[in-house]
């Protein structure tokens, strides 16, 4: 093949910047949508990352090239290079160079911006520095074009927030508010693993792995293809997950491991503990956000009773409401083996220090060269999968942190067997939401180097429709990864809890309305936001839970000022590195 050996330096420069866009992607955008996962405490910040590492990757992998052929081929006219291979070589790279950069800016200060607005505004800025305006499809150019990716500005977070009330909605009423809450969550279970299921078996079929052309089979074929994998789903779920939980929830099985949810039937008859439970024992996880002193203030506050003096469900003993903010609390569960959640880390000088961990003299020397390799390095590499998220949550200041507490008071809060059911769905909605961002988002990054790419390997302008290879998929797939893994920490202490109060059944809601969302438009091969989708539904579902004032309305402003500056920014700096760069004096 011809290659433009002349030009080598540009296709490094590109490579270079597309993995640090793709890692900024993974650090800013996939924090967004395991936020509500990590903030819910249905994930720890280390499962999050394992389980992104494995659904971002197929994502990327198997779905993700309808859309970076929007991104590479449908925002700058072609013709606009004028057959000079040499210059969309330039083009391309320039606008990595100014998306990646932005994106680091933004995500070293904790800003959660679009990735999607900032490669797009940096291609059309490129476009105008090489012909003008006429050079960018300004216009919607079936769904390809400027207008068509800036209508999701206001279309994407408004879907979204629909699409996740109602789940919500239905939620509340079907199950949290219902007096056997564990029973109704129960029943309907299924039902939504079969629908998680399906949308995620519809995000395969229709956008299709190009190299098995899923998306050709005929229209009787793909339904019951969907339909016989969401029934597969359920059925699983009432044959291994309903005895799991069951034991686990209803018979308060506090000895249950995770291994023996494949015992599935046998675990109905599995005999429960015959000592009661213990403060060294907890059957449930505890998911709620206020701590043993807050809760005692509300109710004290609010129904003048102490949680332990009311009956179960949130309700007195005549039947009615107890008026409190906190509904169905269990009165078995001890107050006192669920501590007050801390609002600040430990100060760093009140942690002890290892001196095995330590280096003395020469960095060289044998020993210190085995305490790097055996404690330093792991600690650097694993240090984004071991920050405290909740504690950075919980705000900086004391004003800060009053008015997330205040904010958080305003949300009713359910029993924790009840949200430990959603903390199940809400790991399936949170694996969906990554898939859809993997097969989304990894064309911010890999789209333009894919073009650059085939430029200096075939010597020529890319034609108007040229496949993605595998390989630039999977490059895109892995950084985003480690972006997450490394940095993903630090968007995610902007976000959940600091704009509504997280639990299982909210977070299960937000993720399932953003991935809706994000699956239909990567369908018609339209780039949205996932930060738009994912912000969009946390503040529909956190309005209906919290009235208006539980949602931090000042967070997410400063959130939208980030959607705003990337379009000007990102735009204006691509634009002018290319244009200096192609005017540049010269011998």
């Amino acid at each position: 093949m011809p290659y433009l050996h002349q030009y080598d330096y540009i296709f490094a420069i590109a490579i270079l910047f597309a993995a640090l866009d793709a890692f900024n992607i993974g650090a800013n955008d996939v924090a967004n949508s395991f936020a509500t996962s990590v903030s819910s405490r249905s994930l720890t910040l280390r499962q999050a990352c394992l389980a992104a590492a494995l659904m971002e990757f197929l994502g990327a992998v198997l779905v993700g090239a309808k859309v970076a052929g929007t991104i590479k081929n449908g925002i700058i006219s072609l013709s606009a290079f004028q057959g000079n291979a040499g210059v969309e070589m330039l083009g391309f790279t320039c606008a990595l160079v100014a998306s990646a950069t932005w994106l680091m800016i933004a995500t070293r200060n904790s800003w959660p911006v679009s990735t999607t607005y900032s490669i797009v505004s940096a291609l059309a800025g490129v476009g105008v520095a090489i012909q003008g305006k006429d050079a960018v499809q300004w216009g919607w150019n079936n769904a390809k074009g400027i207008g068509a990716i800036f209508a999701g500005f206001i279309i994407a977070p408004g879907i979204s927030a629909g699409f996740a009330a109602v789940v919500y909605l239905i939620t509340k009423y079907a199950v949290l508010e219902r007096k056997n809450s564990i029973r109704a969550g129960m029943m309907i279970a299924p039902v939504y693993f079969f629908t998680v299921a399906a949308v995620l078996t519809m995000s395969i079929v229709y956008k299709g792995a190009p190299s098995l052309k899923l998306d050709k089979l005929s229209k009787t074929t793909i339904a019951l293809a969907i339909v016989l994998t969401g029934l597969v789903v359920a059925i699983l779920s009432i044959l291994f997950w309903l005895p799991y939980v069951h034991a686990k929830v209803v018979k308060k099985d506090y000895t249950i491991r995770w291994y023996h949810f494949f015992y599935g039937p046998l675990l109905w008859k599995r005999p429960a503990p015959t000592e009661s439970l213990e403060h060294a024992h907890q059957h449930v996880p505890d998911y709620r956000v206020l701590g043993r002193d807050d809760e005692k203030r509300t109710y004290e506050g609010e129904t003048g009773a102490h949680p332990s003096n009311l009956p179960i469900d949130g309700h007195q003993e005549d039947g009615s409401p107890t008026g409190g903010r906190t509904k169905n609390l269990d009165p078995e569960r001890d107050l006192e083996s669920s501590p007050t959640r801390p609002h600040k880390p430990v100060p760093l000088e009140e942690v002890e220090v290892n001196p095995k961990t330590q280096i003395e003299g020469l960095w060289i020397l044998p020993r210190n060269l085995w305490v790097i390799l055996r404690y330093k390095i792991p600690k650097i590499l694993l240090h984004g999968s071991s920050v405290d998220v909740h504690a950075m949550q919980a705000g900086n200041g004391s004003k800060q942190a009053n008015r997330i507490h205040e904010m958080h008071e305003r949300a009713s809060q359910y029993p924790n067997e009840t949200e430990h059911m959603y903390s199940f769905l809400q790991v399936l909605t949170a694996c969906t939401n990554s898939f859809a961002h993997g097969s989304n988002d990894v064309a911010n990054a890999v789209g333009p180097f894919a073009a650059v790419y085939y430029v200096w390997s075939h010597g020529q302008v890319t034609p108007k429709d040229t496949p993605t290879p595998t390989w630039i998929l999977a490059f895109g797939g892995a950084m985003i990864v480690i972006g997450l893994a490394t940095y993903g920490y630090n968007i995610m202490a902007v976000l959940g809890n600091k704009l509504t109060m997280h639990s299982p059944s909210r977070g299960f809601s937000m993720e399932f309305g953003a991935a809706i969302t994000v699956l239909l438009a990567s369908q018609y091969g339209i780039p949205v936001s996932t930060t738009m989708c994912i912000t969009g539904a946390t503040m529909g579902v956190g309005v209906l839970s919290s009235g208006f004032k539980g949602v931090n309305w000042r967070a997410l402003g400063w959130i939208f000022l980030g959607w705003v500056l990337t379009v000007p920014v990102a735009g204006v700096a691509a634009g002018c590195l290319m244009g200096i760069i192609l005017n540049a004096p010269h011998f």
